[in-house]
């Protein structure tokens, strides 16, 4: 193949440059002690697309880690065939969540999207704005005794998620719920993303402690969701006409897809519990903590909700009518975004912005690392929601943000979790002033953005 010279300046076919590490093991040290910060340094001192080793010979991992916009939008969008969820922490999650929409491919997937997508209009998203605003109000109220008027917003925005999505999940079930996902769902993804990073691992069927700790919270998180979905199937209906998401999965069917049966059903609810409420949560506990590192910005925010809004109770129509908040709440998720790594597996060898990725190779996406990255972004570790006016995104490549994903894998409840965090930023700024406490806070990845100390802020009534 001809060379041709690239945006970012490699040449066609040109082999990848390693991050250096050690002979024995590679730099699995430093991803396990801080794997962002690794790949952030790979493309600092390497470039758009890095080689890292990790493991003894014999056992060793090679990612091939890209890195620049148009690398991403190759692997997710005009290459995505080529790029499956093929690799070991896919595998875990498939068996400990099951093969829902997150983790299921080919006919499987696109059979499971066709079933899903009517759940997912705009129409329809757009009618659980009132559980939202009715969840955060709820959250409010407790504000109100928040011991020396300082709250984690890390740990109340984990609680406020988790209940909104219950409740459009399972209706009146939502206490039954939450509590069981809060204690289990931490189990049982530490579990899998351990195994999932392991060279060896025993099989789940053996009676050690890790094993049998995942096992309980996997069988009393099923035996919840299936009770649910038994009533349900038996004509139960939850809140809001009859028709919680539940409600509507259970009923979801067409002439050529057939119907969810009742263990698609929990998979496709666990998948919704896994990624519809970490990842919210997320993109509001640093909006809200990096507002309290902002007071100029928080103050702006708040002016716009007031001009808006007033006093009543945001809906679903308000998005389009708080462009500056949203604009927040973007930035937020670029210096934080929610999804901080994201891993596929190549079928066949493929160019990625001018270097080869060989067949059957692990490769790592970081929007951690690409939302940083100073082609796009100058200044990129400043809290600017000014990057992300119609004029500043339209002057960007599409990847340079994407907490989403993207591609025919795109994150379908993308406009849900941007109709939820509008409406819960715009009550909780309008009742509450924010100032941060912990003015860093340190972070790791998990299957999701993972906090590794406390968030705190200190809240004052704005009417006080």
């Amino acid at each position: 193949m001809a060379a041709e010279t690239t945006r970012a300046g490699n040449r066609s076919g040109t082999r990848t440059p390693v991050l250096a590490g050690t002979p024995l093991l590679g730099s699995l040290a430093d991803l396990k002690s801080d794997s962002l910060g690794t790949y952030l340094r790979a493309m600092r001192e390497h470039g758009d697309v890095v080689r890292i080793t990790a493991g003894p010979p014999g056992l060793r991992a090679e990612l091939h880690c890209v890195f620049s916009a148009e690398g991403v939008q190759q692997v997710l969008a005009t290459q995505a065939a080529n790029f499956r969820k093929d690799n070991a922490v896919y595998q875990e999650v498939r068996d400990s969540f099951g093969n829902g929409l997150l983790t299921s491919q080919d006919e499987d997937y696109l059979r499971q999207r066709r079933l899903v997508q009517p759940l997912f209009t705009k129409r329809r998203v757009d009618g659980y704005a009132r559980a939202v605003a009715d969840e955060t109000a709820s959250t409010l109220a407790a504000w109100e005794k928040a011991a020396d008027a300082t709250v984690d917003v890390a740990d109340e925005m984990m609680v406020l998620a988790l209940r909104a999505v219950s409740r459009i999940l399972f209706g009146t079930d939502v206490d039954a719920t939450a509590d069981v996902v809060h204690r289990c769902f931490p189990v049982i993804t530490e579990y899998a993303l351990r195994r999932g990073y392991s060279p060896l691992n025993v099989p789940r069927s053996w009676p050690t402690p890790d094993n049998k700790r995942a096992a309980a919270a996997l069988d009393e998180l099923y035996g919840v969701c299936d009770a649910i979905i038994a009533e349900r199937r038996g004509g139960a209906a939850g809140e809001g006409e009859g028709k919680d998401l539940l409600s509507l999965l259970a009923a979801a069917t067409s002439a050529g897809d057939g119907e969810f049966d009742a263990t698609e059903l929990r998979e496709q609810v666990l998948i919704f519990l896994l990624a519809g409420h970490e990842t919210t949560a997320t993109s509001l506990a640093f909006s809200l903590h990096l507002l309290g590192r902002h007071p100029g910005i928080q103050s702006r925010a708040r002016a716009e909700i007031a001009a808006v809004l007033g006093d009543r109770t945001p809906g679903a129509a308000d998005l389009d009518r708080l462009p500056y908040l949203t604009q927040v709440l973007k930035e937020a998720m670029r210096l934080y975004p929610a999804a901080p790594t994201i891993g596929r597996s190549s079928v066949a060898a493929a160019e990625v912005d001018g270097h080869t990725i060989p067949a059957g190779a692990d490769v790592i996406l970081a929007p951690w690392v690409t939302h940083r990255h100073p082609r796009y972004w100058p200044d990129p570790e400043r809290f600017d929601p000014d990057r992300f006016t119609p004029e500043a995104e339209a002057a960007r490549p599409r990847y340079a943000w994407f907490p989403f994903g993207g591609g025919p894998r795109a994150c379908i409840g993308q406009h849900f979790s941007m109709l939820e965090s509008v409406i819960a930023l715009s009550m909780i700024l309008r009742a509450y002033e924010f100032e941060a406490v912990d003015t860093e806070v340190p972070v790791s990845a998990g299957i999701t953005l993972q906090t590794q100390g406390p968030a705190r802020c200190r809240v004052r009534r704005v009417d006080a």
